[in-house]
């Protein structure tokens, strides 16, 4: 996402400045204008090529969020006041995530809620975290949606552990791939080349293409390296812009079982945070325009927005939600079955569930398909490798 610096007046007349985080400027206004206060200012904080190669190193990661909730929901349930709760945690915790939340822990003894004091961390809680706090304060529920939340964090948690688990081995193996041709291009073709040049030997053109790469990555190592991490800071920056965005989500989607697994992913968000919302009593406009902005897809999120505008004009939210082009009617069938029972956040978490076991099934597959695919690539690799260090040894045996 991208941080916009924005100067605010308040519901008390005040003039407030702060740093929001939105996918581009009309949804960052969107945002403060949804918190009822008039922007003056809004404009966005232009990074550098290392703030954002560096962006994340600051932010804890989310297995500490998972267990700062789960914590501070037992420590709630049990009575314990919310300032000792915080002053525990920070105690205890990793000091990236205890520095968030010294700072929640001096919003909080200033007189804020929890949830006021957790919009100010700068994006390290979602909307969708914050908005639900806020729901408990509201209702006197705390402990009981803290408690909700743990478990929805440690779901997600669990499911991303199981789908890092079954890529890692393709990814070791393509590691191993890249750090072994790395060495030999760099240490051990420069020898084998020199002999052959010593001899001279007319080299085929395997070998002179061979000698070509190896010498660049010899010479201009720096060069090779320092245009992959420019290269990756522009990418990143086109991929985060809205045409960027929605070109590579068009393209992931259409990628053969990577596509149908990102979808499937996607809808299992979606089901997930929409029931998590329906349980704390939040409205079903103000929890669409929450996951719209955090489920990190463009092309579902425009379709929730669309969606939403149906169901603020009347419509149910199953009518809307089949309305709409990308999502399947087993999801709209399913959400029209919990309206007419009263259930829809039940029925929205079996949907998660059932969307998290077709992504495992997707993951295998994937590592199935991964893996020969992976030999392929090594087996021509190693042929053209044995083909340019060969051919100069036959052609020189022909000369005697």
């Amino acid at each position: 996402m991208k941080r916009f610096n924005y100067r605010v007046i308040d519901e008390s007349n005040k003039q407030v400045a702060g740093v929001v985080e939105a996918n581009n400027l009309p949804q960052a206004a969107s945002i403060l204008r949804g918190k009822k206060l008039t922007i003056v200012s809004l404009r966005e904080v232009s990074e550098s090529v290392f703030d954002e190669l560096f962006s994340s190193i600051g932010k804890p990661k989310f297995e500490e969020i998972t267990n700062f909730t789960r914590q501070l929901s037992t420590m709630i349930a049990s009575g314990l006041p919310l300032v000792d709760a915080l002053r525990i945690l920070k105690d205890q915790s990793k000091p990236k995530m205890a520095v968030i939340i010294d700072k929640v822990l001096t919003e909080v003894e200033g007189g804020s809620s929890l949830g006021s004091a957790l919009e100010k961390t700068e994006g390290t809680f979602s909307n969708v975290y914050i908005a639900l706090v806020k729901a408990g304060e509201s209702a006197g529920v705390l402990d009981e949606i803290m408690r909700k939340m743990a478990d929805t964090l440690d779901k997600q948690r669990e499911f991303r552990n199981k789908t890092k688990g079954a890529l890692i081995y393709p990814a070791i193996v393509m590691i191993g791939m890249v750090v072994v041709a790395t060495i030999m291009m760099i240490f051990v073709v420069p020898k084998m080349t020199q002999m052959y040049k010593d001899f001279g030997a007319k080299l085929p053109t395997p070998t002179l293409i061979l000698i070509g790469i190896s010498d660049f990555m010899v010479n201009y190592w720096w060069l090779l390296f320092g245009g992959l991490a420019i290269g990756l800071v522009f990418f990143r920056r086109w991929a985060r812009s809205q045409v960027g965005g929605l070109i590579i989500e068009q393209m992931v989607f259409k990628i053969p079982i990577w596509g149908p697994l990102r979808k499937d992913i996607t809808l299992a968000e979606f089901a997930r945070t929409m029931g998590l919302l329906s349980s704390a009593a939040i409205p079903i406009l103000d929890g669409l325009r929450i996951v719209s902005e955090t489920l990190g897809s463009q092309i579902y999120g425009d379709e929730i927005r669309r969606a939403a505008v149906k169901v603020e004009k009347g419509t149910t939210l199953a009518d809307a939600i089949a309305s709409t082009s990308d999502f399947p009617p087993i999801l709209s069938q399913m959400i029209a079955v919990g309206e007419q029972t009263g259930k829809v956040d039940e029925i929205l978490s079996k949907l998660a569930e059932f969307y998290e076991s077709q992504s495992e099934l997707k993951v295998k597959a994937l590592t199935t398909a991964i893996e020969p695919i992976i030999m392929v690539f090594m087996g021509i690799g190693v042929g053209f490798l044995v083909m340019a260090v060969i051919l100069p040894i036959y052609n020189l045996t022909n000369q005697f």
